[in-house]
């Protein structure tokens, strides 16, 4: 993912802003790993892989099934 995308992107729940949290960059500083959490309601995104999962909580844990 790269980082310009936070300007563009926003919680799905509540609208609000995201924070980035990274734990991971590969050699042309994309992001590979990392969080995105709202910083109204709280709700934590994974980046896996270089793509951030921002499908809300619930839908998640059935995609994942």
């Amino acid at each position: 993912m790269k980082e310009s995308l936070m300007d563009i992107i926003c919680c799905p729940e509540d609208k609000h802003e995201l924070e980035l949290s990274v734990e991971e960059r590969d050699d042309d500083e994309e992001i590979i790993e990392g969080t995105l959490t709202c910083t109204e309601c709280g709700e934590a995104y994974p980046i896996e892989d270089g793509i951030p999962n921002l499908l809300p909580p619930d839908m998640r844990e059935e995609a994942a099934a």
